[in-house]
């Protein structure tokens, strides 16, 4: 199955390219003159990475986009395994967790939706448990359990739907594609990320979540929300069915989500005495720290949608 790549899809990605460039441009200027400018640079090469990645995966046809999503969800759970402190006895069941990924995925490749919803959240949630009572060793059972069934919900189900945008059946067809949704959301939690850490570093005085993350403010959030919303005035209709006003609402509930999905992953890192989940990254740390707002973002605009379009 080939991804539809209208043009307004095809224009987004130009104006991606467009702004990386000259962020890219302006940091070897200012590098010769502030010395701090290096890490932001490391942090675009890997950008550049991450998107050239993207945009050959979404340029080919839909097998190679879950091919990828699998991948991606794969290194994502192997990440989240090396921090969570797992039993001896737990290795069998940490087998059949892996062993999802595929299973997950290749529903969403054939396009049975149902499997999708109903694999990790039910069927997993009952063998993960079982196959580790068969073990017998009950010391930690239920954090085990919690911390398996915790993992494979963001790292393999949340991920997931990225992929299932373009197998759901939409009544009244999505104006510019499956593609056109998933950008949509990918460029919202995106800036999100970025615009409420511009207004938290310029205006921000009051923390959030002091004990969670001292440097999320609510001058930050509030600037981030409102400032996403506005974006997403023009993008909405640009890329999605969604009309300016829809999507004025619908950027600022993202936006909020995306914070949301940011601090529960800050919450698991400061309860783990852990600053990055990974190194797999340069200048971002690990997968989880770059789609922690994703998870949140993607199944909810998911339901948003195939409930308002269906």
């Amino acid at each position: 199955m080939d991804i539809l790549l209208t043009e307004h899809v095809r224009i987004s990605v130009w104006v991606l390219y467009g702004i990386l460039s000259l962020l890219t441009f302006l940091g070897l200027c200012m590098k010769s003159k502030k010395k701090n400018v290096d890490n932001f640079l490391i942090r675009l090469k890997t950008f550049w990475k991450i998107v050239i990645f993207l945009t050959l995966a979404f340029s080919c046809n839909f097998l190679v986009t879950v091919c990828l999503l699998a991948f991606i969800s794969y290194l994502a759970l192997k990440e989240y395994f090396s921090m969570i402190p797992t039993r001896h006895a737990d290795r069998r069941a940490l087998f059949w967790a892996y062993l999802s990924i595929p299973v997950q995925f290749y529903f969403i490749y054939i396009g049975w939706l149902n499997m999708f919803y109903l694999l990790i959240p039910l069927y997993l949630f009952l063998l993960i448990p079982a196959r580790m009572a068969i073990v017998g060793e009950t010391k930690d059972f239920l954090k085990s359990c919690a911390c398996i069934h915790w993992g494979l919900m963001v790292c393999v189900y949340a991920l997931g739907y990225v992929c299932a945008y373009f197998i759901q059946t939409f009544e009244r067809p999505l104006s510019h594609g499956a593609l056109g949704a998933v950008l949509y959301v990918l460029y919202l939690t995106i800036l999100n990320d970025f615009l409420q850490y511009v207004f938290g570093k310029t205006f921000g005085k009051h923390a959030v979540t002091p004990k969670v993350s001292p440097h999320k403010t609510w001058e930050g959030l509030l600037g981030g929300v409102l400032s996403t919303g506005i974006l997403s005035i023009w993008m909405a209709p640009f890329l999605t069915p969604l009309s300016h006003a829809e999507g004025f609402v619908v950027g600022m509930g993202l936006a909020c989500c995306g914070f949301l999905g940011d601090i529960v992953m800050s919450s698991l890192k400061r309860d783990l005495g852990i600053k990055d989940t990974g190194t797999i990254l340069p200048g971002h740390g690990g997968i989880l720290d770059r789609v922690d707002s994703l998870v949140f973002t993607a199944p909810i605009f998911f339901h948003y949608i195939s409930y308002f379009y269906n």
